[in-house]
């Protein structure tokens, strides 16, 4: 099945009046009758869809009960950079130094990061920075396929506000997450993909690449990684997508 017909399938849905999944961790639905309404709640009460700007996105994952991470991490770590810009990275989740800092990609991998985006001329002035998961996984391990289920909704609803025009998806976890897929990253990464989903008015040109922290651990994809980057320069400098 192709991703376009998936979100059809999806459309019918919630037009249907379908709004949730089951998942393994219990969703209450009730409250008490007499319980009293905290006004810093409020956001709760509204869906994902109803949120229309990125602070109350923000605001709104943060009163988030979906995902058991947020209980174990210091801090959710929701973004950085340029929310105006139309280039946007997107990671797996956050590490110790993210959970410690509250930014994306400030460790060993975001200093690379940086010299990878110099390398092409941009900075974290230039774009916009996030993960599929905004909590870091006890001792830095993966996120697991129901944790990333679970978040999806958040980075979903993050690119629809930002609206890039181009997407970099950074290592196999975040580009197999985003693009719906099993292919590993080396399969996945030179050559370009189309992420879509229900609140975009196009699908986003996508380019999978290889994880800084990867990189850092096995040097020698390096040169593949700056043949993709030369790519993205190339996108950038037609301005086509732009």
């Amino acid at each position: 099945m192709t991703i376009n017909s998936e979100l059809t399938k999806i459309k019918f849905m919630l037009n249907a009046g379908i709004n949730d999944f089951l998942q393994n961790i219990p969703n209450l639905r009730y409250q008490k009758q007499n319980e009293t309404k905290n006004i810093n709640n409020l956001l709760s009460e509204k869906t994902i869809q109803d949120i229309d700007n990125l602070n109350d996105l923000e605001k709104f994952i943060n009163n988030s009960s979906n995902c058991a991470l947020i209980n174990k991490a210091t801090q959710t770590v929701f973004a950085d950079g340029n929310p105006a810009a139309k280039i946007m990275l997107i990671g797996e989740a956050p590490g110790a130094e993210e959970d410690k800092i509250g930014k994306p990609f400030v460790g060993l991998a975001g200093k690379l990061l940086d010299k990878m985006l110099a390398a092409i001329n941009l900075d974290r002035t230039k774009v916009y920075i996030s993960n599929v998961v905004p909590w870091r996984p006890p001792n830095n391990r993966e996120p697991d396929n129901e944790e990333i289920l679970q978040c999806m909704p958040f980075i979903q609803r993050h690119i629809e506000l930002i609206q890039p025009s181009i997407l970099i998806l950074l290592g196999g976890t975040a580009s197999k997450a985003m693009l719906t897929t099993n292919i590993g990253i080396t399969k996945l990464r030179g050559k370009w993909h189309n992420y879509n989903s229900l609140g975009l008015k196009k699908p986003i040109l996508t380019r999978a690449i290889f994880h800084p922290a990867f990189l850092l651990r096995s040097p020698r994809h390096k040169k593949e990684t700056w043949q993709d980057l030369l790519e993205i320069k190339k996108i950038i400098i037609s301005n086509e997508y732009f």
